[in-house]
């Protein structure tokens, strides 16, 4: 006989009903279907549906536009009711809900439990769990047939989460779906700032939310953790709370959505690819050989189109060079190699690199975004509107001008202080402030 994960909390998050639950789901997810591409991930909440049902229906109406690809769903989930170490998976063959049964993965669960962190533990998928069964519903009208690999997390740190997301990670046929709420029994404006500010910390990728921001901090922080490995970002589609939704605004819980467009940057052979030719072109102006050129018509076509780039060399930690394009003008491959070179050879900042540290020197690449236009209205506002650990900035005032990298983020921590780092690299007063400042601000995927 089959083994069964019943549906616990039928009738109490969610109708009981299958014809009423069908009918509820698909309205909920015909109202927020916008058309927008399918995700490769999402964060959603698992409240009752009355409470958080539409905001998990903004990114669920997403995941119905990938219906004819996605035939596999990774669901992971804070644990409740069990206190235990590690990740959970299920001995289960199906899990059910009033909609019918979803097949486990019972392959990915064999593959996932050779993860020393991760094991058979059903008490903590049954014992009334909800985190995992809310999702359900969604997920089977949005998709219809698909198999699960559902996983309830316990004391598990972000690195560990993240292991285990990235051996199921897949192609284009699985989808992650990362069940979390966010604030819970703030009065509706307290909510509404902490959880503004939790949404600010997921879309930077920061990896220490702790459970007072979100239920589901472990497994977020795992997620987040992974993304910032495979230079993905995420996006915000939907933030509110229990009192926008069905209840008062004395003692509400937030919810919101976030997906993952699950388009990366360059692969790793291309990196590499990348790295070589910096070198090389340094190399070859140390050996006096002349201009250095290569064979751009036999590149990938990733590394042929215009982008623009810097080039940061380092000896033992300490910068050694840092030179780059603000805006594409050249093959990627090309504008690579030129920066290289020059941030070798033509950083005013330093002596030109020798022979002898050549063997030394540590070399990253970062390539931008087009930079877009950045509209504050203060000093204050920028830095509090600054994402730390993802903007890179562009200022401009009076006729000067500088940026900083977003991987400055790693010793200018504090964004009061990064902002005046960069005034002051720009050569302006660094607590200063014109109402005529430019701004733009980039990402970038970083190498090295």
């Amino acid at each position: 006989m089959s083994n069964i994960r019943e549906a616990a909390v039928a009738g109490q998050f969610y109708t009981s009903d299958p014809g009423q639950l069908a009918a509820e789901v698909d309205a909920m997810l015909g109202a927020a279907n916008t058309g927008a591409p399918c995700p490769k991930a999402v964060i959603a909440p698992h409240a009752g549906h009355i409470y958080s049902g539409t905001i998990a229906a903004s990114a669920y109406a997403r995941i119905h536009n990938g219906a004819d690809r996605i035939s596999r769903v990774v669901l992971m989930g804070p644990s409740h009711r069990v206190a235990f170490e590690g990740i959970a998976a299920t001995s289960a063959d199906f899990y059910a809900t009033p909609l019918g049964q979803i097949p486990i993965d019972k392959k990915a669960v064999t593959s996932v439990c050779q993860q020393p962190t991760t094991g058979i533990l059903d008490q903590a998928h049954e014992s009334g769990e909800h985190s995992l069964e809310v999702h359900l519903p969604f997920l089977q009208r949005a998709l219809g047939n698909f198999v699960l690999l559902p996983l309830v997390v316990g004391k598990a740190s972000a690195e560990q989460v993240a292991a285990v997301l990235e051996s199921q990670w897949g192609g284009d046929e699985t989808l992650i779906v990362i069940s979390s709420d966010l604030s819970h029994h703030l009065n509706y404006d307290e909510a509404r700032r902490q959880d503004g500010a939790t949404t600010l910390k997921i879309e930077a990728l920061h990896t220490d939310l702790v459970g007072e921001q979100a239920c589901g901090c472990r497994p977020i922080n795992g997620l987040l953790h992974l993304l910032k490995r495979k230079n993905l970002q995420i996006e915000t589609i939907d933030l509110r709370n229990s009192g926008d939704t069905a209840g008062d605004k004395n003692r509400v819980v937030g919810y919101g959505s976030y997906v993952v467009s699950g388009e990366p940057g360059l692969g790793l052979a291309h990196k590499q690819q990348l790295l070589h030719l910096a070198r090389a072109a340094i190399l070859h102006k140390l050996e006096d050989k002349g201009d250095f050129s290569f064979r751009q018509g036999a590149l990938a076509h990733c590394l042929r189109e215009q982008r623009a780039t810097f080039v940061t060399l380092k000896i033992n930690n300490r910068l050694r060079g840092c030179i780059g394009s603000m805006q594409a003008h050249r093959a990627l491959a090309v504008d690579v190699a030129h920066n290289a070179q020059a941030a070798a050879f033509s950083d005013h900042r330093f002596s030109a690199l020798t022979a002898a540290e050549y063997p030394l020197v540590d070399l990253h690449v970062s390539i931008l975004s087009p930079p877009e236009p950045f509209a504050v209205s203060s000093r204050e506002e920028l830095i509090a509107t600054l994402r730390p650990g993802v903007d890179g900035l562009v200022l401009e005032e009076n006729g000067r001008r500088a940026t900083y990298l977003p991987s400055v983020w790693e010793t200018l921590t504090d964004p009061a202080r990064f902002v005046a780092e960069l005034r002051a690299k720009a050569g302006l007063p660094r607590d200063g402030w014109s109402d005529h400042v430019k701004l733009a601000r980039y990402t970038t995927e970083e190498f090295g």
